[in-house]
């Protein structure tokens, strides 16, 4: 305590108060319903589903997907194209951005290329850095199977007031 305040009061924090048991099961569940329906939400993702990826893990914020390279992947000189690089990205970018119910649209999308890949499979992950009521940013890393850094893509969406409709 400093001046009589507490360290909470000082710095605007409250201790978290824990939940019983019966709310925290009841939210998990909800949770992962809410998960659920965003996979099954994205595999209607026609385009993704056409180039090969599939949806790996869809959490709050954040999602993993994989490629597994095929020879139509290829770009004239034999390595991954940046397209299908780019799109193995990009859903995990959208299932992360729209897992918290509301509509999220990019507003700007860059992607950094860091090494060549042209056989094997490719995984992509992407991770929440900021977000609030109306911006939110991600950073997703594009690995091969040895876990080398293929590409780094930076995101950003505009959340809308409009909930998904997962019907």
């Amino acid at each position: 305590m400093k001046n009589g305040c507490s360290y909470n009061q000082l710095h605007g924090t409250r201790a978290k108060k824990s939940r019983p048991q019966h709310l925290q099961a009841r939210s998990i569940r909800r949770e992962g319903m809410e998960m659920e329906h965003i996979r099954n939400f994205f595999k209607k993702d026609r385009f993704a589903d056409c180039v090969g990826i599939e949806l790996l893990e869809a959490s709050e914020g954040s999602a993993r997907a994989s490629l597994e390279i095929k020879d139509h992947h290829l770009n004239a000189v034999g390595i991954v194209h940046g397209a299908a690089i780019f799109t193995l990205a990009d859903l995990v970018f959208a299932v992360a951005s729209n897992s918290h119910g509301n509509v999220a649209l990019a507003v700007n999308a860059s992607i950094s290329f860091l090494k060549a890949a042209s056989s094997g499979t490719l995984f992509a992950e992407a991770t929440e850095v900021s977000r609030n009521s109306k911006l939110a940013s991600y950073t997703i890393r594009v690995t091969d199977e040895s876990d080398d850094l293929i590409a780094i893509f930076q995101g950003m969406v505009y959340r809308k007031k409009d909930k998904i409709n997962y019907e």
